[in-house]
């Protein structure tokens, strides 16, 4: 099974400008249960400093529901959860996001009619401190914190390469710019975890090829660590430091991509009987529906 070009590559030692504050997420025997469902069941699996960690399975083989146990919409019914010593279990979304996790979702939640710049700068409210009298007064204090902000959300946008479009809103922009926006609002809260949840789903070539460039560039040039969910096996394999492979909920495999792609349980979890493609190739097709969102 061959991997998908991209144009983006993995260095051998990823994490070279790490952050200081970026520390190991570790899941450890989580289970989640729906009633008499077990949509995951005893998943263990490390994220290391300053990687990027890909979550990977069929349709309905819990990946969403693992991504809503990391951010707090879920809550485990056994296992924990931890970034550094901190448990997250138990932390509603916006503790969690307080503690440096943020989270880019699949379908694009961005105001359409709002500028670039105003979508980017809702991702800075958390880090507001002059107060609503004190802005609205143009208090000093409050001035010289919204120029800081506008300055950073500058810089994030140029990273993207959205630094020409910040005052177009969002809604007239191409759909593969409004998911770079909704990567760069979860960077506007300068997360030391960053979750995307299939940044590529629905882009063309080009646009993939874009953004897996960009998931390499924001592991190395701002050092922090990306746990991603997504379908796209060529992107995976070129740019994830490694796998951790779901199946009905269950850990079938966890290792390099190498390694998961050569894994037995991994084959015949993509190709069942008498198939020809594998992970590598087009997105799983699987008919079996994925856990509740």
């Amino acid at each position: 099974m061959s991997t998908t070009p991209t144009g983006a590559t993995r260095p051998a030692e990823p994490g070279v400008n790490l952050r200081d504050d970026v520390e190991t997420l570790t899941v450890d025997h989580i289970t989640v249960e729906f009633g008499a469902l077990k949509a995951l069941s005893d998943v263990s699996f490390t994220v290391r400093p300053g990687t990027v960690h890909a979550v990977i399975g069929p349709n309905g083989a819990g990946k969403s529901t693992m991504f809503n146990v990391l951010s707090g919409v879920y809550r485990a019914s056994a296992g924990e959860v931890r970034l550094g010593d901190t448990v997250l279990n138990g932390l509603r979304p916006h503790q969690i996001a307080k503690l440096g996790v943020a989270r880019a979702f699949q379908n694009i939640a961005l105001s359409g009619t709002q500028t670039v710049a105003e979508n980017l700068m809702l991702g800075r409210h958390a880090l507001t401190h002059a107060g609503f009298l004190a802005a609205g007064l143009r208090l000093p204090k409050a001035t010289r914190e919204g120029r800081r902000h506008g300055e950073r959300i500058r810089e994030i946008a140029e990273f993207l390469e959205l630094g020409t479009k910040l005052d177009i809103p969002v809604g007239v922009l191409s759909y593969g710019d409004q998911k770079r926006v909704e990567v760069a609002r979860a960077l506007c809260t300068e997360p030391r975890l960053l979750l995307l949840d299939e940044p590529v789903a629905g882009m063309n070539a080009e646009e993939t090829e874009r953004m897996a460039r960009a998931v390499l560039e924001i592991r190395d040039e701002l050092g922090i660590s990306i746990v991603l969910v997504e379908h796209d096996m060529g992107m995976v394999m070129s740019i994830a430091d490694r796998v951790t492979v779901l199946d009905f909920g269950r850990r079938i495999a966890d290792g390099t991509p190498e390694e998961t792609q050569a894994d037995p349980e991994v084959i015949r979890a993509y190709l069942g009987a008498g198939d020809e493609t594998g992970p590598a190739g087009t997105p799983d097709q699987d008919t079996h529906e994925e856990t509740p969102r």
